[in-house]
């Protein structure tokens, strides 16, 4: 059980507790006895409301605090992505250029040797 939840559950206890010993023992008549349980169970009752009202501040401040934390991991996560997905198109990059110049090595010597080809059925 949480904190408030225990905090909630001694309260009704402690209430319920003191009505049946005033009950018991009071040495008043019904009437003023009645009035007196009213009254405590008035104040129980304001305790209990305000104790609900500040655990719904408390809940709603945590779930703000998640919520903004929550954010913060998210926008690290994606910009960490970023940087690695630049990292990866610079290498790419990198490796496109490379290919290009092997391919033009490659055409070139490809018309070199289409040329001394032709040369040497002409000189033939």
């Amino acid at each position: 059980m949480s904190k408030s939840s225990n905090t909630l559950l001694a309260l009704v206890l402690g209430g319920a507790i003191g009505a049946v010993a005033g009950i018991l023992y009071a040495p008043d008549k019904g009437t003023k006895t009645r009035k007196d349980l009213s009254k405590k169970a008035k104040k129980q009752q304001d305790k209990l409301a305000k104790q609900l009202k500040e655990t719904r501040a408390s809940l709603a401040d945590n779930a703000q605090k998640a919520k903004l934390t929550f954010e913060e991991r998210l926008n690290d996560t994606i910009s960490t992505a970023s940087y690695k997905a630049d990292d990866i198109i610079g290498s790419l990059e990198s490796k496109l250029a490379d290919l290009r110049k092997q391919n033009a090595k490659l055409q070139k010597d490809a018309t070199v040797n289409e040329i001394k080809a032709r040369a040497e059925k002409t000189l033939s």
